[in-house]
């Protein structure tokens, strides 16, 4: 299924192909050239009004509920696609099977979750927040906040290592909220999420101008944005910090959600033993976050915290888990973990284990030698276990994020001392704790949640529903403050606030009366 021709982009409601030779993508295993994309000649300006003035005024028209119905249509076009978005990925993100599924179902998942949490809101085109409150002694004339679907676009710029959720879980609360979408898919694995946006299109679920793709450079993107348009970026800080300096966001006051960087963290209870199942459930979460998508994953583990006197037991039980996965070509049904999606990030996981090593010894490397169906040209990198018997010294590893299946063991003596290594990460998606004691566990969610979006627990009496250290659940939210990138997602109902605009109405009784009829009341 594979094609050098360019794919086309969707903008302006109809399919447009770029001018240029085009951007390469490849199959990160094999080498081979896959497909080509280029946004270059694209009429990006009329692309962004027509999304704005036909997409959202369509989207606008519809109740929630009626929005909600067109993503229970979007879930069933996409698993009906499934097998063809499997062979895309192994193709181009060099995944397994099993690590496919977490990108590919975990976005129908989400856009199955938001057309239920939709559906609840009925006929509404607006939500109330909060209760009416009073002005002044006569009660006649109060106050009501009301949340107001934007009227402008939101923009997604995307990252390489799910180009199918990190698609859908930004699309779902914006097409579910009434606002047009233009997603701008990572170029290393912009096909799959291209595929995807095409078997939507096809289909005629949403009207022209909801549901766009620009596969290729970013060029000119934010330079259409005005000022009731929204950005929500998932990339490295670097390009965070252009968008967040562009005038669009900087003077125009675009809306901008970022996720950016994250050294996200595991604790083991201090009170542990190297038989206690917390031992175990740590053990375990690691080598699983280190390779799931061969550790290419924002919310993965990239430091492991662990009592000084565990720190051996926990080096050995690890490594004894990582010399049993095997590296390589995906296809192989024998292999567990695939390759990274490019040469250029595995040049940057080399590089990043190089700089880790100036301040941390090596505790277990996979190497090459078992590499299966697959040699030295593949975008293969296998597990890398790092240790620091005295992560207070050091500084490159509570800076430095390496994107791929690396995580760093470092000894704690003092449970206070953990927290303050933890938080030198100065900001982080999500922290695990793995702990059998109930107040441990809340002491520490305490104790660290304002450095994360998220602090996931661990005990032995949720061991087996538990939903993963890494896994992002649209329940919950996502995000992280401080080098995380300061954004939030997901949530649930909360996330269609980004897309919303709050207003207070002033008025008398009987106008909120009126008003109250056209709108439900948000309730998280």
């Amino acid at each position: 299924m594979t094609t050098t021709s360019l794919l086309p982009n969707h903008l302006g409601g109809q399919w447009v192909t770029g001018t240029g030779a085009g951007t390469p993508l490849f199959d990160p295993v094999l080498g081979t050239e896959l497909a080509r994309v280029s946004s270059a000649g694209l009429d990006l300006a009329a692309g962004f009004d027509f999304a704005r003035e036909q997409g959202g005024a369509a989207l606008r028209a519809l109740s929630y509920a009626e929005r909600a119905g067109l993503l229970g249509a979007i879930v069933k076009v996409l698993q009906a696609n499934r097998d063809a978005y499997y062979e895309i990925a192994t193709a181009n993100c060099g995944t397994t099977t099993k690590d496919s599924a977490v990108d590919i179902d975990g976005g129908i998942f989400t856009l199955g979750y938001y057309a239920k949490q939709g559906e609840a809101l009925g006929d509404a085109h607006a939500l109330l927040d909060g209760e009416r409150i009073r002005m002044g002694k006569d009660p006649v004339f109060q106050t009501q906040h009301i949340l107001s679907p934007t009227r402008g676009v939101a923009l997604f710029i995307n990252a390489f290592n799910f180009p199918s959720w990190g698609l859908w879980e930004k699309a779902a609360p914006a097409l579910l909220s009434g606002v047009p979408v233009i997603v701008k898919p990572a170029t290393a694995t912009a096909w799959l999420t291209q595929r995807m946006v095409k078997d939507v299109i096809d289909a005629g679920i949403l009207p022209p101008g909801a549901l766009s793709v620009v596969c290729g450079s970013s060029a000119g993107l934010m330079d259409q944005l005005q000022p009731f348009d929204v950005v929500s970026f998932t990339g490295s800080a670097e390009t965070a910090r252009i968008i967040r300096s562009h005038p669009a966001v900087a003077s125009a006051s675009v809306r901008c959600n970022i996720e950016a960087d994250s050294l996200n963290s595991a604790l083991l209870d201090p009170g542990a033993t190297p038989d206690s199942e917390a031992f175990g459930l740590l053990v375990s979460e690691v080598v699983r976050e280190m390779t799931v998508k061969s550790g290419q994953k924002c919310t993965a583990i990239r430091r492991v915290f662990v009592p000084r006197a565990l720190y051996d037991a926990v080096a050995r039980a690890i490594g004894a888990k990582l010399v049993k996965t095997s590296v390589g070509n995906p296809r192989n049904e024998s292999v567990r973990m695939g390759s990274l999606v490019s040469q250029e990030q595995k040049a940057g996981v080399i590089e990043g284990i190089a700089r880790l090593r100036t301040e941390a010894e090596v505790l277990f490397d996979g190497g090459s030698a078992a590499w299966v169906d697959a040699d030295a040209s593949s975008a293969c990198v296998a597990p890398v276990l790092l240790g620091s018997r005295e992560p207070s010294k050091a500084k490159v590893l509570h800076e430095v994020e390496v994107f791929g299946p690396v995580a760093t063991l470092m000894a704690y003596d003092r449970i206070e001392e953990a927290y303050e290594l933890i938080r030198r990460g100065e900001g982080s998606l999500v922290c695990s704790v793995y702990s059998a004691d109930p107040a441990f566990i809340a002491a520490a969610a305490l104790e660290l949640g304002s450095a994360h979006g998220r602090v996931h627990a661990i005990s032995p009496d949720v061991a087996a529903s538990q939903s993963g250290h890494g896994n992002v659940m649209p329940m919950s939210l996502h995000g992280g403050p401080g080098r995380a990138g300061g954004g939030e997602e997901l949530g649930g109902l909360r996330a269609l606030g980004f897309y919303h605009r709050r207003s207070a109405v002033q008025a008398s009784s009987a106008a909120l009366d009126v008003l109250a009829a056209s709108a439900v009341a948000l309730k998280y």
